[in-house]
């Protein structure tokens, strides 16, 4: 059986000066951590120890900030963003800019199968056009106009189906996040 060599507790000095050191704020560190901005502010107020997993993470992020970029979300460049996720996790950030056809994305897996257009690190608009139909019933399926019907869409768009249904598929568990400006 493994062991680690971890440490019981930090103090909220301490706490502060990994966070400060990593230029993060006291809500991105909350976010971060999924604590209350409270509780950072608490941490960082009073002379308590903290312990549990928070330990084990500032350690890692004082050792390694750069680690930090692998889980931040970019800026959003385009008025379309969509998540692809599995479950409840972010597989991958598509942002898209339907007038000039233009996209952008960021994963966030490091299993390319996971990932909205597999080992493409730049895909064109076509692909991401092929990705949306993708997440949706195919156009030649039989009694296509029944299915529209019962999503209450007048014609075949993969955007609006996928806003309809999220892009779930009874055999998978991806499904899409569909941000608008």
């Amino acid at each position: 059986m493994a062991k680690f060599i971890t440490n019981n507790h930090i103090t909220g000095k301490e706490f502060k000066r990994i966070r400060n050191k990593c230029k993060l704020t006291q809500q991105s560190i909350s976010e971060f951590l999924n604590v209350s901005k409270k509780t950072i502010e608490r941490w960082e107020s009073s002379n308590c120890t903290i312990t549990g997993p928070t330990v084990r993470l500032m350690k890692m992020i004082d050792d390694n900030p750069s680690v930090l970029s692998a889980f931040e979300i970019p800026n959003k460049k385009y008025p379309l963003r969509i998540k692809y996720m599995l479950g409840n996790d972010i597989c991958t950030i598509i942002d898209v800019d339907e007038n000039n056809k233009k996209v952008e994305i960021k994963n966030y897996c490091k299993n390319y199968l996971n990932c909205a257009f597999g080992v493409v690190q730049h895909p064109t608009y076509e692909d991401y056009e092929e990705f949306l139909e993708s997440r949706c019933f195919p156009r030649t399926r039989d009694k296509m106009k029944i299915i529209l019907n019962m999503l209450d869409i007048p014609y075949y768009d993969p955007m609006l189906i996928i806003e309809k249904t999220k892009g779930r598929m009874a055999e998978d568990y991806f499904w899409l996040d569909v941000e608008r400006d």
